[in-house]
């Protein structure tokens, strides 16, 4: 399989493994929407971990060649399924980190920005959306969410050039949330979302998912979808453990709840 979901302890790995480049198709696409499911579903796995099995690439984005022989119809058909199966993630409970440890360009980092949060390694590769100098548009996502991660300006200018920028300056842009050593890349994003899953995941799940719909709403439409998600945490388990634990001075405990 091209694309692959498995589970340790309470983090979910989705790994996407189709050498050379991780390129993609329509196949492709299936499966990563399958395996994307597969985390939504599954009940032990309090934060996922998008990455790849390449130290040479994350992902060179869409398969060309296929754009070339395609039709107009079957490209669109692709764009389709991959806008669908990469929205999941919005409306999932659950944190999802890209960890970037080599190259992201075009379809490539629009997955990685599909993603809540960015990890990348430091070394000697490139980050971009080339899409323009093809003729096209960075067309998996990219020209809505790079310009909510990084800004307007920055985004355009990264699109309308088809600039490729390396992991220094993708921090310095916003694109990275964080840049760790790349011998250290996988164990801080382990460390990371191992923290989350063993916190109050539904809590979590919440803020998310308050953020996500509340971002592009009117304030008090915001702080409406705020209430409604805020209000049954008072009567869960995780707010009682945790205000327990805040009065009687002690760490809270939400594994065995």
């Amino acid at each position: 399989m091209a694309v692959n979901y498995e589970r340790d302890g309470r983090v979910g790995y989705i790994t996407l493994d189709n050498p050379p480049a991780n390129s993609y198709d329509y196949a492709f696409m299936e499966e990563l929407g399958e395996a994307i499911r597969f985390a939504a579903k599954d009940g032990e796995a309090g934060a996922v971990i998008l990455r790849s099995a390449s130290e040479r690439f994350f992902s060179a984005g869409a398969d060309i060649k296929a754009f070339s022989r395609n039709s107009s119809e079957e490209n669109m058909k692709m764009i389709e399924l991959a806008h669908a199966n990469l929205a999941q993630i919005a409306e999932i409970p659950k944190v999802f980190i890209a960890q970037v440890n080599s190259t992201a360009l075009g379809g490539g980092l629009e997955m990685a920005l599909a993603c809540d949060l960015i990890f990348g390694a430091e070394g000697e590769y490139y980050l971009g959306l080339p899409e323009a100098t093809l003729g096209l548009l960075p067309g998996n996502g990219g020209t809505q969410r790079l310009p909510r991660r990084i800004g307007v300006p920055g985004a355009l200018d990264l699109m309308v050039t088809g600039r490729r920028v390396g992991p220094m300056d993708a921090l310095r842009l916003n694109i990275f949330d964080y840049l760790f050593p790349a011998e250290e890349l996988a164990e801080r994003t382990r460390e990371y979302a191992d923290s989350l899953a063993n916190g109050a995941s539904e809590a979590i799940g919440a803020i998310k998912l308050s953020v996500n719909r509340g971002i592009n709403e009117p304030l008090t439409r915001g702080l409406e979808i705020e209430r409604e998600l805020i209000a049954p945490l008072f009567d869960g388990a995780e707010a009682k453990e945790g205000i327990s634990a805040f009065t009687e001075k002690r760490k809270p405990d939400y594994n065995n709840l």
